[in-house]
């Protein structure tokens, strides 16, 4: 039946390569929810056509939504596919690779790729595959081989093929209040929350109240002067930046919104330089419901291997140091800690703004019983260019990210390495928390908020003229490479350690 769907929406002109992302069911609200992916511009033509199809698959009983994206992949899209395609069904194989031995080039067919494999490893159905899944991934037609490598299987270490449990965390939603139109013509009952809208969609729905408006000008194609308008919103569980293009007939009317009304948008989410923004084509009234408690998010359960970046065993010489104070207070016994510091492209924090921006390293060290044993850190590729000032800040470069993994690929290994620990940091409420909670929530995985953050510990316990890393790093005597996060992140290890044997006793988590 699959099959045969896919075949009448392969018909209409604009989704001859379409492929279908996902088909939900919530039986709860008797909604079926089909997620497209094209690789050719569509028309509104093109979308009736393909929304007539869906509905003709679908019982009467129930309601259907058609949700449409548009993606075409570059080289390196498609070879990091394919090492993701490797790590999950061939690890023996893509241990023994480097970026080097996967070649991709586009051609007026489609793709064509080459895996250098070790001749002990080839198979036949190794780029099968592969082929495979890049069709489930991407639109278009896929053509790959392997070949021999010159390496030597004996120098490799092969490990064990192990495998994580997919998972796919539902999307949650409330029902809308009060709704009423303002110029909209379909009435929305339900709206997404705005901390799960992660997905891109043709027709997303999200409801908040009004926190600020800006009006804007811009010229368009044939010179005119027109408005649109920037506004921020929230439903208490994120806050987004919208835009909205005015129409002549409806101007009046949203020039007549203000701070603080309660709203109803409806529009357009899509993927522009990595992340997702949202364009809303129509805004009505409506609002959350009384008393409103956002459900607690579903996790992605912790990932039995680490894939990528695995944690190191780690021994602190200081800690054996018979000259120094090691012994270890009692409230850190049986428990444990991750202290982590992040290296980023900048300080934008909010995704609100539309620029949130990018994790470039983690430095990390486990706590356990009061001792120091466990490092993990890697640098993470930003998919952008770093600035001058960045590069002078940190000392990392185009040249040592480059070739990093992406964030995909470490933070399930983080949050992996983070589990039934309380995290530390130094501004981690204000900074580091926000980062690795937003990139771990994008792919499904939710960080308990249980942290500790070592600026107010350090207030409440030291007298210093201000209380940055390197002010309380000099008070208990330890030098370091400053603005580097695992020095960081080791740093400040040592100082909550410090810290607490002053206080003798854990503060209140945040």
């Amino acid at each position: 039946m699959t099959e045969q769907f896919l075949k009448e929406i392969r018909s209409i002109e604009s989704f001859s390569n379409s492929i279908i992302n996902s088909i939900v069911l919530d039986s709860g609200k008797k909604l079926v929810t089909v997620k497209l992916v094209t690789d050719k511009v569509f028309t509104e033509e093109n979308r009736v056509a393909a929304e007539k199809t869906v509905r003709a698959y679908v019982p009467e009983f129930f309601r259907c939504m058609l949700e449409i994206s548009k993606l075409t992949p570059d080289c390196e899209m498609v070879k990091n596919k394919i090492t993701e395609a490797l790590n999950n069904n061939f690890r023996a194989v893509s241990v023994t690779l480097g970026k080097q031995d996967i070649k991709v080039k586009k051609s007026e067919l489609g793709f064509e790729y080459i895996i250098y494999v070790m001749p002990s490893l080839i198979s036949n159905g190794i780029s099968d595959a592969v082929t495979a899944y890049l069709k489930k991934c991407y639109c278009g037609e896929f053509f790959g081989r392997c070949e021999k490598s010159s390496k030597f299987a004996q120098e490799i270490e092969i490990e064990e093929e192990h495998e994580n449990i997919e998972f796919e965390v539902p999307i949650r939603s409330f029902k809308i209040e009060g709704f009423s139109f303002l110029e909209g013509s379909e009435k929305q009952d339900t709206a997404t929350y705005m901390s799960d809208l992660n997905f891109e969609s043709e027709k997303a729905v999200v409801c908040g109240s009004i926190e600020d408006i800006q009006e804007r000008k811009y010229t368009n194609s044939k010179n005119e002067e027109k408005t649109y308008y920037s506004f921020t919103v929230t439903d208490t569980t994120a806050v987004m930046r919208v835009t909205y293009f005015t129409r002549q007939r409806s101007i009046d009317k949203i020039r007549a919104l203000k701070v603080g009304d309660d709203i109803v948008m409806t529009g357009k989410s899509e993927l522009y330089k990595g992340f997702l923004r949202f364009t809303a084509n129509t805004i009505d009234y409506g609002s959350l419901p009384k008393n409103f408690v956002p459900e607690k998010r579903v996790s992605k359960p912790v990932p039995k291997y680490y894939l990528t970046v695995k944690p190191q065993p780690f021994t602190d010489v200081s800690q054996a140091d018979m000259f120094s104070d090691t012994s270890v207070p009692a409230c850190l016994k049986g428990r444990t800690f991750v202290v982590f510091d992040l290296e980023t492209t900048g300080l934008n924090s909010a995704p609100s703004s539309g620029n949130m921006d990018r994790i470039i390293e983690i430095g990390a060290y486990k706590i356990t019983d009061g001792v120091i044993g466990e490092s993990f850190t890697t640098f993470i590729n930003p998919r952008k260019k770093l600035s001058e000032e960045i590069i002078n800040l940190t000392g990392i470069t185009e040249d040592m990210v480059k070739d990093a993994p992406a964030y995909e690929q470490v933070m399930p290994d983080f949050f992996k390495f983070c589990d039934g620990s309380v995290l530390v940091g130094h501004n981690i409420a204000g900074f580091d928390f926000k980062f690795v909670d937003y990139y771990c929530a994008k792919l499904g995985y939710m960080l308990e908020r249980k942290i500790i953050d070592t600026i107010p510990l350090s207030q409440e316990l030291l007298f210093l003229s201000n209380y940055k890393l390197n002010t309380v790093a000099d008070k208990f005597g330890i030098t370091f490479n400053h603005h580097r996060a695992i020095d960081d992140a080791y740093v400040t290890a040592k100082i909550f350690i410090e810290l607490i044997k002053i206080k003798k006793s854990l503060p209140k988590l945040q």
